[in-house]
């Protein structure tokens, strides 16, 4: 192959002949510009210059192979980044660079926060810490907890506890597992490895993100065992011949559980992410990029989503109840089916309606209470209040399948709470993937485990609750969460009146 150099690379940045550079190839896109499922604009913004950092925190190893034909190649340049390539720093530079903290210096979630905010990326920070408009519903999943008071009991020997659980029929270290969450390379180049070998040292599940920056088989090629068990989340595409083929890697790969996200069939508007996205744009500097860009929007002024909207391209967006039958014969009998995103007392009912026609089998085993961490609808209730509704209004659910929430939490207070009002198992997402950050790596996501573990084991002592099964409503004051029930499912179902306008 050719020899380049960055000049002539910088010649080649507009829609017309656009060349990035990843690692120290060269390579000719403008044939796929049209393709791209994140849209031209997001590669545009990257013509001429070295997009390495860019691709690699979001795209698996081996996509350029599949994706790109030979002669898409152009050529090799020697030398990459300096005063010829323009642009912010890297992760991986700004992690060269971080002030002498460890996970160990971490003392609670909200310390992880604050490190991930000083390390990240803009560009990581906007998509981790994102939520629909004002993000009122990312904060109130989490300060709602705060209506929960705890009843303790004294006089109880509580010199050992035990946080042994069950989930799916896998036993659990802990009543905890790290929820989908997508691109954890923009965080650390070992992204969802990183996360699932400290996953399977704790002994917790990792439910592994159907837009995750490495494929499934590698993540799970980072197991700690044979027997650690993954679950994987699908969104269902458009092409349902596509899904059907991801289910076929992850049932090979040995995944034991399917994630399939309701919460989220339309992406919500995350303005934080939207917000980095046009600052990039702007960044570029060249009149030809901008143009381009604004012509492959097709109106007058550019158009910028994120990265989170450029993930949803392809959703399938018209899944209704019988969809449910499809995915149960895509998936052996052994494999069990999470609906993730459910936030209504009716829907969790629908799901224990559910059946294979053929044997009588229910076709869900789980439902995982979730509002998508307030990354979609804005003013959607977070999943603490519709576990109390579940517990007032149908618990005979509790009976017929497993129940999870997610969202919000930041503390082992925080799980405590949802295990006395029902919950089998509570998940984090955001926590996992910025204790990657700075560095961190494992070793902050295992410092995260570790410290919710201490604070479940304490919250459990000074209740005098010996195991987890001892846990139940007994333990808690739920008047101030009860004032903000929703309606029954009688109540939600009841024939509205109409009033005359005349006296």
């Amino acid at each position: 192959m050719r020899r380049l150099t960055l000049g002539e690379v910088s010649q080649h940045k507009t829609a017309q002949s656009c060349w990035v550079i990843i690692g120290s190839t060269v390579y000719d896109v403008t044939k796929f510009l049209p393709d791209h499922p994140g849209g031209s604009r997001s590669i545009l913004r990257f013509a001429g210059k070295d997009a390495t950092t860019e691709f690699e925190g979001i795209h698996p190893p081996g996509t350029l192979e599949e994706t790109l034909h030979e002669s898409a190649k152009v050529g090799t340049v020697e030398s990459v980044g300096g005063e010829d390539t323009p642009g912010d720093r890297t992760d991986m530079e700004e992690t060269a660079k971080l002030a002498p903290e460890t996970p160990e210096d971490m003392l609670n979630i909200a310390d992880i926060e604050d490190h991930a905010s000083r390390t990240l990326s803009n560009k990581a920070w906007a998509y981790y810490a994102s939520a629909s408009d004002d993000m009122r519903t990312k904060i109130y999943n989490n300060t709602i907890f705060h209506l929960v008071l705890f009843r303790p009991r004294i006089f109880r020997d509580i010199t050992v506890v035990d946080t042994t659980a069950h989930m799916l029929g896998f036993k659990t270290s802990l009543p905890l597992f790290v929820s989908p969450a997508a691109l954890a390379r923009l965080a650390h180049p070992d992204g969802e490895k990183a996360i699932a070998r400290a996953c399977g040292k704790h002994g917790i599940v990792q439910m592994i993100s159907n837009n995750a920056s490495l494929r499934y088989a590698d993540i799970v090629s980072a197991a700690v065992s044979s027997k650690q068990p993954f679950a994987f989340q699908l969104y269902i595409q458009n092409e349902r011949a596509r899904s059907e083929k991801q289910l076929r890697e992850v049932v090979k790969a040995g995944c034991k559980a399917v994630v399939l996200t309701l919460d989220a069939p339309t992406p919500g508007k995350r303005e934080m992410d939207e917000r980095v996205a046009r600052q990039e744009t702007r960044a570029a500097g060249h009149v030809e990029v901008n143009e381009a860009l604004s012509a492959s929007s097709g109106r007058g002024k550019v158009t910028e989503g994120g990265v989170g909207r450029a993930l949803f391209q392809g959703t399938a967006g018209d899944l209704v109840w019988d969809d449910l039958i499809w995915l149960r014969k895509q998936l052996p009998d052994d494999i069990k089916i999470v609906l993730k995103g459910l936030q209504t007392v009716e829907d969790v009912i629908l799901a224990t309606q559910q059946f294979d026609k053929t044997n009588g089998k229910p076709l869900v085993d789980a439902v995982l209470l979730s509002n998508h961490g307030g990354r979609a609808l804005e003013g959607a209730p977070p999943p603490l209040l519709v576990l109390q509704e579940l517990r007032m209004y149908a618990p005979e659910v509790f009976q017929k399948l497993e129940v999870y929430i997610d969202g919000g939490i930041r503390r082992g207070t925080d799980v405590v709470k949802a295990l006395c009002l029902g919950a089998t198992q509570v998940g984090i997402g955001r926590p996992a993937l910025m204790a990657l950050a700075g560095g961190f790596g494992e070793a902050g996501v295992s410092r995260v485990i570790q410290i919710l573990r201490e604070e479940i084991e304490t919250a459990m002592r000074l209740l005098g609750a010996l195991t987890l099964d001892q846990l139940g409503p007994q333990y808690v004051n739920t008047r101030q969460l009860d004032a903000i029930l929703g309606p029954s499912p009688q109540q939600a179902a009841a024939p509205r009146l109409h009033f005359s306008a005349k006296l």
